[in-house]
């Protein structure tokens, strides 16, 4: 609803609607918060090496590209002016002057004159301006002049009865200004009354310059005024309407002798050497404050501002004209044309126009309020494709001749000069020529997909691409009214921002894979390698490519430049140029970048703000030059402090401070090509860093060695003329000196001979243990023979007394059955009645039953098997009778007093009496068993 009503607004003072058009040049703004000191800045002046010096409330600021640096005033005053003159900076404050300069470390050190010099002061004087002339540095306060000689060191004082506003340089003159006395000339050391006309008495006199050899006066409000023989008359110039209506602060003239105007509210203003105002640019269109107290123009011609608040850079060298549309009335710049020298913008605005040359407004097209698709000069004809349409554009008149919705694009038909086709929201459809006038004629029908880029492959052949659905391919009828065949083409794949064009008559198709060409003979599309450099895959924006029959150039787009696509007159070879333009500073409408021919080498690139006019005459390939500015070093602990180290020597640095900052800087100011640095530290990092734009890098910890630090740097396409290196050492640490090495040296050999007699000892203890445990093993061993003979033999032993032990028992078992064979053979015959006859007999069996041999051989079989038995029972009871051991041993034998008996020819109670005996003789006690008594022996 808030755009119809909006849309409604621009039909109804279409007429009425004007946008100031003014393309300024790139502008780097810099605020407090950047350059970290206060708002106003008084004077600026630039060093040989390129370094820019600001004169500011807080102290002087040094800007070396990279990064800004304070050093705070001296005596705690403003800064009111600074000259860099050699390798000194001079400046001026309260109270005080004397100059700056670098140190081994990188660092300005300041010395004061005044002190130096024994200045005595005026009340609350304070200096200005600071002028040079051979030898001679000029201090100029309100009150006087001071002069100082650098080479002979000779002071000097030029007094004045009145107040200095101003002192100016001209050449080799020098002019100031007192208000309520006029304009006077310094010769010889004394002031020269010039002019004494009220005008310079009563206005403030800004600077003075040689203007075709007359003295040309800038004036705070009123302009320029001639001086000529003592005459003051107003330079005529188309400026004079402006500068009657500002107020002047500041002026210089430039070195292609146009000036520039710093004003107290109202920007800068730069007057050609005629007096035409060029450019008039305030806040409005770029500057960060209106107030302008200093200028300065540097070595590459940029222009520096002092404003009330911050600094600012005008690149107006540069290859690029910005059109900044501050009010947002023409919005983002679509497409353009030129056409009888009117420049076009089509905007999501409408379409807007203004005559080519001059600084004329922007006005508004009736009847074009919407986004505007297309503008494209056809056969002398202007037309334009709208959202709500399209048009033929006659001078500041839109003649709508179709009211189809959306229309993209418009192509000629091939070999057919009355009839085009034009792409629309809902496909494709056809414009005829009839009595002159161009009109729609019909819709091709079987195909309603948007066609935003079509081309003809064929008389009746083409193809439409559509960045979500793909590209396809059509094959039309005779007449054009109708799609007979739609097929997807399957080997181009679909693409955000992808364009499908025609340049030099070859039909390429772009996406992010890279640029496919037409092959007519193969009837499909082909990657084309050269092309394909056009599109950047690390820093891509857009696919989209723009081609340029009257240059013959094709251009494309990404994060960090445009390229374009020319050939080379002579020999006709393809070659791929870039223009370094990042995309967040040209702020292209992302998939409807543009690029039109204005003239000669100047192209009109459309943003999302506006335009940018971008000139290749202007690019330059100069090669600058890097250098490094300071190195801190640190160390790893929390309280550690930076400190600075000579820059101009390989130093040995301590093992502790390993923390090593370096700061390098480009002193370029250039807003659209922002200096990139790259770097390496040899002995550790031995490949190139990325590119980045930070002017300083930050090692830590870096172990102790020798190391080598490389920099260098590129300014858009051209790399820096040098490396800037710079060598150092880093100390072993305390444990690793010589000293310590040389005493691990000993205590290695030391601890080597205590390890190797250690080890010896151990050997000695190992090679003892072996041996004792090889002989305990041996000696094992041989007591384990000893002990298997000891058992062969004791089961040899144990099986001779099982033996004896069995014969004895058979011997003894024998012997009472023999003695009771012949006991009961005695008695039987002792029962006979005729005992005369048997005596003899008798004798003979009692005499068996007592023979000695039997029991001799009993003993002898029973020692046998229990050797050392009676001897030991013997021993023990000497008192003992033959007998007595004879029992003794039948009872060893564990025999009853039964069994006893027949062997000694007794009756079994004899053998009880006879036990009974025995056991008095071995003093037994009553309770003790003689037959347990005799086994336990």
């Amino acid at each position: 609803m808030k755009n119809a009503n909006y849309f409604f607004l621009l039909l109804i003072l279409g007429f009425f609607i004007k946008v100031k058009a003014q393309e300024r040049p790139p502008i780097n703004v810099f605020n407090p918060k950047d350059y970290g000191a206060a708002s106003q800045n008084w004077s600026i002046s630039q060093s040989q090496n390129h370094h820019i010096y600001v004169a500011n409330n807080k102290g002087l600021l040094e800007y070396n590209g990279a990064k800004w640096n304070l050093y705070e005033s001296p005596n705690e005053t403003i800064i009111r002016s600074v000259q860099v003159l050699d390798s000194l900076i001079y400046t001026g404050s309260y109270h005080e002057f004397g100059y700056w300069q670098r140190d081994n470390f990188g660092v300005l050190n300041y010395t004061s004159l005044s002190e130096k010099l024994k200045v005595e002061f005026l009340e609350d004087e304070e200096f200005w301006n600071i002028q040079a002339f051979g030898n001679s540095v000029i201090f100029q306060s309100l009150d006087r002049i001071h002069i100082y000689n650098k080479a002979t060191e000779v002071y000097n004082i030029v007094s004045f009865d009145g107040d200095i506003t101003n002192l100016f340089k001209e050449g080799s003159n020098f002019y100031f200004q007192s208000l309520n006395r006029g304009l006077f000339k310094i010769e010889s050391g004394s002031a020269v009354l010039l002019s004494g006309d009220n005008l310079l008495k009563e206005n403030r006199v800004i600077n003075v310059y040689n203007h075709y050899g007359s003295l040309l006066v800038l004036t705070q409000d009123n302009g320029f005024f001639k001086l000529d023989n003592n005459q003051l008359m107003p330079w005529d110039i188309p400026a004079n309407d402006v500068l009657t209506e500002v107020s002047v602060f500041s002026s210089i003239k430039l070195k292609d002798n146009k000036y520039i105007l710093g004003t107290i509210s109202d920007g800068v203003i730069l007057l050609s050497q005629d007096g035409y105002i060029t450019h008039k640019i305030d806040k409005s269109n770029g500057l960060s404050n209106n107030t302008v107290l200093s200028i300065y123009e540097d070595v590459n011609n940029n222009i520096w501002l002092g404003l009330d608040n911050g600094i600012n850079c005008i690149n107006l060298n540069s290859p690029y004209s910005v059109y900044f549309d501050k009010t947002g009335v023409i919005g983002s710049v679509y497409t353009s044309e030129v056409h009888r020298d009117m420049l076009y913008l089509g905007t999501n605005q409408g379409l807007f126009y203004k005559p080519l040359l001059g600084n004329s407004d922007f006005q508004f097209i009736k009847g074009t309020q919407g986004q505007v698709w297309f503008l494209g000069m056809i056969n002398g004809t202007l037309f334009c494709g709208h959202d709500s349409g399209t048009f033929i554009i006659n001078d500041t008149v839109a003649t709508k001749i179709s009211d189809v919705k959306g229309t993209w694009q418009i192509k000629p038909l091939p070999d057919n000069t009355s009839e085009m086709i034009q792409g629309n929201y809902d496909g494709l459809h056809v414009l005829q020529k009839n009595d002159g006038k161009w009109r729609l004629k019909h819709k091709i029908k079987n195909f309603n997909i948007s066609s935003r880029y079509f081309e003809f492959v064929e008389d009746n052949e083409l193809y439409v691409s559509h960045e979500y659905k793909g590209v396809f391919k059509l094959k039309l009828n005779d007449s054009l009214t109708e799609v007979f065949t739609v097929s997807l083409d399957t080997v181009l794949k679909k693409s955000m921002n992808s364009s499908l064009i025609r340049h030099n008559n070859n039909v390429l198709y772009s996406t992010r894979e890279g640029v496919f060409k037409y092959n007519e003979l193969a009837k499909t599309f082909e990657s084309d390698s050269l092309l394909g450099e056009l599109i950047s895959d690390a820093d891509f924006t857009s696919a989209k490519l723009v081609s340029d029959t009257k240059t013959n150039k094709l251009w494309s787009f990404s994060g960090k430049g445009v390229h374009y696509l020319t050939s080379s007159k002579l020999s006709g070879e393809q070659k791929i140029f870039t223009v370094p333009f990042p995309e967040d500073i040209r702020k292209d409408v992302s998939g409807y970048e543009s690029v039109t021919h204005i003239n000669n080498q100047k192209f009109l690139l459309g943003s999302t703000t506006g335009y940018v006019i971008l000139d290749l005459n202007k690019i330059t390939n100069k090669e600058p030059e890097i250098n490094i500015d300071q190195i801190t070093i640190s160390s790893l602990e929390e309280s550690s402090e930076e400190r600075f180290i000579d820059t101009t020597k390989a130093p040995e640095l301590e093992n502790k401070e390993n923390n090593i900052r370096f700061s390098y800087s480009i002193s370029e100011f250039l807003k659209t090509q922002p200096p990139e640095y790259r770097y390496k530290l040899e002995g550790i990092y031995d490949n190139w860093s990325d590119w980045t734009t930070d002017g300083s890098v930050l090692f830590k910890n870096l172990p102790y060695g020798e190391y080598t630090f490389l920099v260098n740097g590129k300014v858009g396409n051209q790399n820096t003329l040098n490396n800037a290196t710079y060598t150092f050492r880093i100390k072993r640490p305390w444990f690793l000196s010589n000293i310590f090495i040389a005493v691990y040296v000993v205590a290695f050999l030391l601890l080597s001979l205590f390890i190797h007699n250690l080890y010896k000892r151990y050997y000695r203890k190992q090679r003892e243990r072996l041996m004792q445990r090889t002989t305990r093993e041996f000696e094992l061993k041989e007591l384990e023979n000893k002990q298997q003979l000891m058992r062969f033999r004791n089961d040899k032993l144990r099986e001779d007394i099982e033996n004896k032990n069995r014969e004895l028992g058979v011997s003894t078992m024998n012997l009472i059955k023999k003695n009771e064979f012949l006991s009961s053979l005695k008695q039987e015959l002792e029962s006979i009645d005729d005992a005369s006859k048997l005596n003899k007999v008798i004798r003979i069996i009692d005499k068996n039953l007592n023979n000695t041999d039997d029991w001799n051989l009993f003993q002898e079989a029973f020692n046998n098997a229990d050797k050392d038995f009676l001897k030991k029972v013997k021993s023990m009871h000497p008192n003992l009778t033959s007998n007595d051991l004879r029992l003794c041993a039948y009872l060893r034998l564990n025999l009853s007093s039964k069994e006893i008996a027949p062997l000694l020819n007794i009756s079994p109670r004899s053998v009880e009496v006879k036990r009974y005996r025995l056991r008095k003789k071995m003093e037994l006690p009553h309770e003790a068993s003689l037959s347990d008594y005799i086994l336990e022996i």
